[in-house]
């Protein structure tokens, strides 16, 4: 099954993405407790500082993209991205009032935007259209990976070191640059230059970049917009086991076990849909969440929750790939970081309204109604995926 070789780029980047997500996860659980209890943050803080982050990272996103296809150029806003987040985010451990963690976080998400776009097409770059599933879900393998062992070392740290919030969060450059050096050695040895076709080197205005993907991307983005509305936070999740009865304790290792799940199938699903088509791939994985969120919605057996969360890392896999692998298929590479700038603000635009929507219905009726809404939601965009026609770019 694995008998593809990597690329160089595409491994160093995966092992980017690796150490930076080690060092990302080790801050990002621990901070709502830092910043209320060392900082004294408030909870309507803490909201406003993840909201905005999290939609300012998806506009940035956009516009690296853009700027990436018209200098033709990935390698600088990838290095660009990692290094920026990787030097300010261990700054983390010298605040001491809220506006600076403000500041820090602002500023690491808008590193993360910088190089997502960029990064994605530099990865579609390296991939052959048989290949890309293998290739992007190996990213988000390697990706998951960090976000599991990230909070595993962050508790075996406080375990020996209670409450020593500053010095953990310090401790992230060593995880940071070696991530920023395997995106050195990535510019080094594999150029992201030859996916910018010699024969489109006029430079498009942003608008135009939009126009000239096709049609079937953009009804593609449409749909998923919809199942996005469906998709909220993951923390829900989380609520409902403590709702069915599972212990505080259990959280973190549920968590870290779902992360080893998410990285054990994203390999398996992005091959997958290099064999049975991106779009049979991405139905599949979108059924499977409304068979998630419909079942622990209603179940109140602990051990069917329990299963039913962990099946649901097997969603990631059968999805991350290759959705990102479609937009590779169908859009020219010399707008492909327009794209998938596209792509992550339409992720954005989603994500917020949905989990207002989740909280809105809980608050309202009961988990089963909201969990049911998410299912249907994506059970109908995955018949409405099952409608579009996709035709790939013709590629040597």
């Amino acid at each position: 099954m694995f008998k593809r070789a990597l690329p160089k780029g595409v491994l160093l980047l995966g092992v980017a993405s690796f150490f930076n997500d080690i060092a990302s996860e080790i801050v990002y659980p621990l901070l709502p407790i830092f910043l209320t209890e060392t900082v004294g943050a408030t909870a309507i803080f803490i909201g406003l500082l993840e909201g905005m982050a999290e939609s300012l990272a998806s506009l940035t996103k956009l516009f690296s993209g853009f700027y990436s296809d018209r200098l033709r150029k990935r390698e600088p806003f990838v290095l660009a991205g990692y290094s920026v987040a990787n030097l300010v985010r261990p700054l983390i451990s010298l605040v001491v009032i809220p506006w600076q963690a403000f500041a820090i976080r602002f500023t690491d998400r808008v590193a993360k935007g910088v190089r997502g776009a960029p990064r994605d097409a530099w990865l579609a770059s390296m991939a052959s259209p048989q290949s890309r599933g293998w290739i992007f879900g190996f990213h988000r393998a390697m990706d998951h990976a960090g976000a599991m062992f990230g909070p595993l070392l962050a508790t075996l740290f406080l375990v020996f070191y209670p409450g020593e919030y500053r010095l953990l969060f310090f401790l992230t450059i060593i995880p940071g640059v070696l991530g920023v050096l395997a995106v050195f050695y990535a510019t080094k040895v594999s150029s992201a230059e030859q996916d910018v076709a010699k024969d489109k080197i006029q430079k498009l205005g942003f608008m135009d970049g939009i126009r000239t993907t096709p049609r079937s991307f953009r009804y593609y983005l449409l749909v998923l917009l919809f199942f996005t509305l469906g998709n909220s936070s993951d923390a829900f999740l989380l609520l409902r086991l403590r709702d069915v009865g599972v212990r505080d304790a259990w959280i973190p290792g549920l968590w870290a076990l779902l992360h080893l799940v998410k990285m054990l199938s994203s390999t398996y699903g992005g091959i997958l849909s290099d064999k049975i088509g991106r779009k049979r791939a991405i139905i599949l994985g979108w059924c499977l969440y409304a068979l998630v969120y419909a079942t622990i919605g209603v179940t109140s057996n602990l051990w069917l929750a329990i299963g039913i969360f962990l099946l649901y890392g097997v969603y990631y896999g059968l999805t991350e790939g290759p959705e990102k692998a479609l937009i590779a298929d169908l859009v020219e590479p010399h707008v492909r970081g327009t794209a998938y700038g596209l792509y992550n603000l339409v992720l954005g635009i989603g994500a917020f309204p949905a989990s207002v929507l989740f909280g809105f219905i809980v608050q309202t009726y009961s988990y089963a109604h909201a969990f049911v809404f998410g299912a249907f939601l994506a059970a109908f965009a995955a018949l409405m995926m099952g409608f579009l026609r996709f035709k790939k770019i013709a590629e040597a």
